[in-house]
């Protein structure tokens, strides 16, 4: 990541989700702007200060601005994949024949299996993300709980389904408590078409394994 790259916010037609509100979407979509303007205005101030030698006056905002980058920058692409794996008039589940419904399968024994533990993750207490990724080595896929944006995440993973599960992904159209309701309503708008697509990009970059 360069200091001179300036992110722009994209956009996502995702009107009319099943069980999540254009209310919500619009809020949410709010909410990831503002991870870009902070990431680009952290990368901004942290460019600044490098441009000469980090004084042991200056090192203590440096640590902090750059540590908080991880967070904003996390945020917005976190989101970025979120609503991306999203889409109006989902199928529920992927196509038997589909690639991610064999990786699932592969990794987990069923698909089935794949998805009770995704959903249990996301079901975790606590603010963050259930997230499935691809191992670039072996190509088997894993669910993660990642808390904020930027722990635990898996370095060198590939990113396959990203759900976001904090409060304002939903508080507008469940209680806090009905969390399980709003990933039924996840699962419903999944665009597993945009799982393939990274499941097939992961694969082409996959390094030879040597043994």
């Amino acid at each position: 990541m360069s200091n001179s790259v300036v992110y722009k916010a994209q956009t996502f037609n995702l009107s009319g989700l099943n069980g999540i509100s254009d209310k919500t979407l619009a809020m949410h979509f709010k909410l990831y702007e503002g991870y870009v303007s902070n990431t680009n205005l952290l990368n901004s101030q942290i460019a600044e200060l490098s441009k000469g030698e980090i004084t042991a006056k200056e090192m203590p905002v440096f640590s902090e601005l750059t540590r908080r980058l991880g967070f904003e920058y996390n945020g917005m692409v976190l989101h970025e994949w979120y609503f991306g794996n999203m889409m109006n008039g989902g199928s529920g589940d992927p196509d038997k024949n589909s690639a991610f419904y064999k990786a699932a399968a592969a990794s987990f024994g069923s698909y089935e299996n794949w998805k009770k533990n995704f959903i249990t993750v996301g079901k975790m207490r606590g603010v963050g993300w259930a997230a499935c990724y691809q191992d670039p080595v072996s190509g088997g896929l894993s669910n993660h709980w990642i808390t904020l944006h930027e722990i635990n995440n898996i370095a060198g993973f590939n990113p396959i389904l990203i759900m976001d599960v904090w409060e304002h992904a939903f508080l507008l159209d469940y209680a806090p408590a009905d969390r399980p309701k709003y990933i039924e309503a996840f699962f419903s708008n999944i665009n597993w078409a945009a799982c393939n697509d990274r499941l097939a990009k992961g694969a082409a970059a996959r390094p030879a394994v040597v043994g």
